[in-house]
């Protein structure tokens, strides 16, 4: 098992900087490219740190590319020599260090959306995403089934026939997440034997629902038959308690606990979603380290 953060380093204090849509139209797209460089250069200060502290999954932010899919965008990140060069450089570091990079497409990323089109602003984020992705070596684009509007089964149908016409390269990287409100882990394994997507088990979503332990086992091991690759899954820590979908700032030992519990043995990445960051991820390995030596 090996722990991932998501997006900012703390101990760095890495910000991403973006501008507002009046800037890019006064400026051009020239602010864009100096604020994509600026980006990328914390992106590579990031992954060197990870790389020193032995942290070999990580996600990268959806922001590193300032309106890179708003239609008034009309640079060709993707083949300025200049970021190549970045990526290339990003991409070095993490075949060398063995590292995996994911990315986690925002709220409004929605491909079951009954009005048209909100699908395909979705589908112009993940190519956007995929492209990015490929550029880095990275692996996985994590979704969310988006909302039910009142028939869910009919959302779900709906989100099965929007995949189903998504270029091959971005179905290959998307893994599709339980949440915490209304696609548990049955209905996205349901969406997953109509389309074949591949399945992302978020524990602590799953947990939100009451889900008992013995029941969190069986479908863990149905979510690993999802996947082609080593499966990678999420935790946090609920901040009131299990069932609070509000991350805290650390994982719990006792959540840690039953997802080793849950995984049985089996070899897996886990993505700390935890507000402190590294920080969340270097407390968690501490914590194990010393009740090894006990």
């Amino acid at each position: 098992m090996r722990f991932g953060y998501a997006c900012l380093n703390l101990t760095l204090e890495t910000k991403m900087r973006t501008c507002r849509l009046q800037t890019m139209r006064n400026e051009g797209m020239a602010k864009i490219k100096e604020l994509t460089m600026h980006n990328l250069d914390l992106v590579q200060e990031m992954v060197n740190w990870n790389e020193a502290n032995h942290i070999t999954f990580f996600r990268l932010s959806s922001e590193i590319i300032p309106f890179a899919t708003h239609p008034e965008m009309d640079w060709a990140w993707d083949k300025d020599k200049d970021v190549l060069q970045r990526l290339e450089g990003i991409k070095k570091i993490g075949k060398q260090g063995g590292m995996r990079f994911s990315m986690h497409p925002g709220q409004y990323t929605v491909l079951n959306s009954p009005k048209e089109q909100v699908v395909t602003n979705a589908v112009n984020d993940l190519l956007y995403h995929e492209r990015f992705l490929s550029l880095v070596g990275g692996t996985d684009i994590i979704i969310h089934t988006g909302g039910a509007y009142g028939d869910k089964e009919k959302a779900k149908a709906t989100f099965v026939k929007s995949y189903k016409q998504l270029p091959d390269a971005v179905k290959m990287k998307i893994r599709l997440e339980n949440d915490d409100k209304t696609f548990h882990t049955r209905d996205v394994l349901d969406i997953h034997e109509q389309c074949g997507v591949t399945v992302v088990f978020d524990i602590h979503h799953e947990r939100c629902f009451h889900t008992k332990e013995t029941e969190l086992k069986k479908l863990f091991k149905h979510v690993c038959e999802t996947w082609s690759m080593k499966p990678k899954l999420h935790i946090s820590s609920g901040r009131s308690g299990e069932a609070d979908p509000r991350h805290t700032d650390y994982i719990r030992r006792e959540d840690y606990d039953l997802l080793v519990r849950v995984l049985d043995g089996t070899d897996a990445d886990v993505m700390i979603e935890a507000k402190a960051k590294e920080k969340a991820l270097l407390s968690l390995r501490e914590s194990i380290m010393e009740g090894k030596e006990e």
